[in-house]
């Protein structure tokens, strides 16, 4: 159970922060105007990461699927970056 636990802490960390991240570049108007918003959308969005981990039948199966989506959403943020799709 703790392994998953740590999962869902650290990996599920950075997915939340990918997902509170696209949503807030992705809406219209600048993104400066979704911070406040974002940074309260992230706790409960953290939290049911955390809680969706502990549903994985192991740890090692938490750490693969959560990191994977983490590296994931974080490369397309990047790569939206890049492309000047948002700013």
């Amino acid at each position: 159970m703790w392994g998953r636990f740590a999962a869902g802490v650290v990996a599920g960390f950075f997915l939340s922060v990918a997902l509170v991240g696209l949503v807030c570049w992705l809406l219209p108007g600048p993104w400066q105007s979704t911070l406040v918003p974002g940074l309260l959308a992230f706790i409960p969005v953290w939290i049911g990461v955390i809680c969706a981990s502990l549903k994985f039948a192991s740890a090692r199966r938490a750490w693969l699927w959560l990191g994977a989506l983490a590296v994931a959403g974080l490369l397309l943020l990047r790569v939206l970056q890049t492309l000047e799709w948002v700013r």
